[in-house]
């Protein structure tokens, strides 16, 4: 396909709104400029002719990126750059242009951020590739990948792709805007911080390199962005392949292998995506580690801390963006019994921070007449002095706050969550 004249698609009016639309949809914090989605509307709307000749002629700069630091479960944190918003609109510009021309090149065996390709996919694939006796797995970890990508070989793979130089100035640009932290802006000749809309297209560009070294040895392989798993029939074998993988990684990508993390195994005994795999019957099946569900539980602990004010119907609603988002990912495993016990457990923390809510014992004893109980039995409950989680699992508590009770409160349901058709 022809790649001259890239930068007048970037910045056709159409694909700018488009990129905008895509943007606020996904909302996100502001970068350093300070301007969120509707200060950034205004200002698009005021100076967006100004901005479209500077991406044209080449004269637009992107600011820093703001430094962020996510916590990861174990114990680290992942660092993420959030452009301006100004920058994410330009961003996704970018990538609505150069996905349909670069895309379609990927490796069906890649996976993430791309269109039509998803992570149960993937799974799905590794399932496959087990059924077919390839029994061990190397887990190849890139240590700090976003970190360590250098530019001038990025840039390099991307010049192979598009010829248009204003548009491969523009993404250099974006490489090298820097990252501000307390302050102060730095700048490095490797990195491209996780947080804008061009990282994920920009780290497939670099390591489909490597899709395409191990599709020329023949392996069976899966990637999901940095997360790449290669299947191999015995742990001699994949003690070979991950040597040999270790020295392409290195040396043709001047990239960095963790060696701590990178490890050949039984997939058994290896997480992939969040899950892992068990043989039952001649098939192989998805189970949910506890590593996975332990994370799910300790947002749930969050969320029903009955110390933390809040209206239950906001908690509701964030526990149910909880329940439909990791419901819907893991129900590629085996988690009915799980999810049945959880929608207990939760029940059982809302009916606590219910309790706790109605603190005095004429609010109490009322609403548990109201809720159907006995007034007898609604007295000597709200007379109890035992504490709110003891109460919580008394069988007159339960039966006021029953399932039913909390259908009409409209918290959703793990187990249907993730029931399969």
């Amino acid at each position: 396909m022809e790649t001259n004249g890239l930068i007048y698609l970037i910045t056709d009016r159409d694909n700018l709104n488009n990129a905008f639309k895509r943007v606020r949809k996904n909302k996100g914090a502001a970068g350093v400029d300070a301007k969120d989605i509707e200060a950034t509307r205004q200002y698009l709307k005021e100076n967006k002719e100004k901005i479209t000749r500077q991406i044209q002629t080449g004269q637009y700069t992107p600011q820093p990126v703001r430094r962020v630091e996510i916590p990861k479960g174990n114990g680290d944190t992942r660092k993420l750059g959030i452009p301006t918003v100004t920058d994410r609109v330009i961003q996704q510009a970018i990538v609505q242009v150069l996905t349909p021309i670069i895309d379609p090149i990927f490796s069906e065996y890649s996976y993430g951020f791309r269109p039509n390709k998803s992570a149960h996919q993937a799974i799905a694939q590794a399932q496959t590739y087990i059924d077919e006796g390839y029994k061990c797995v190397v887990d190849m970890d890139l240590e700090k990948f976003f970190d360590r990508v250098q530019h001038d070989k990025l840039m390099s793979l991307v010049a192979g792709y598009i010829k248009d130089k204003p548009t491969l100035k523009l993404i250099r640009k974006f490489l090298n805007a820097g990252i501000m932290i307390n302050g102060i802006v730095t700048h490095s000749h490797e990195g491209a911080p996780q947080g804008g809309p061009l990282s994920p297209l920009l780290s497939n560009i670099l390591l489909h390199e490597l899709d395409k070294e191990l599709e020329k040895r023949g392996h069976k392989f899966i990637r999901y962005a940095d997360d790449c798993n290669i299947y191999v029939k015995s742990l001699k074998a994949g003690e070979r392949v991950k040597l040999g993988m270790t020295t392409f990684i290195e040396k043709k990508l001047k990239l960095k292998v963790n060696e701590e993390k990178t490890a050949v195994g039984k997939p058994s005994a290896r997480i992939f995506l969040g899950v892992s795999f068990y043989r039952n019957r001649q098939q192989t099946r998805v189970y949910v580690p506890k590593k996975s569900k332990k994370k799910f539980e300790d947002k749930v602990r969050r969320l029903t801390n009955r110390n933390w004010s809040m209206r239950m119907d906001e908690r509701i609603k964030r526990l149910n963006y909880l329940i439909q988002g990791w419901g819907n990912y893991f129900k590629v495993g085996d988690i009915r019994n799980y999810a049945i016990k959880m929608d207990a457990h939760i029940r059982r923390r809302l009916r606590a921070c219910r309790w706790k809510e109605w603190k005095k014992v004429s609010t109490k004893y009322y609403n548990l007449k109201k809720l159907g109980i006995r007034p007898n039995d609604a007295y000597r409950m709200a007379n109890t002095r035992k504490g709110y989680w003891h109460s919580s699992n008394n069988p007159i508590i339960d039966k006021a706050l029953n399932n039913k009770y909390w259908e009409g409160q409209n918290l959703k349901s793990l187990s249907l969550v993730t029931l399969k058709p």
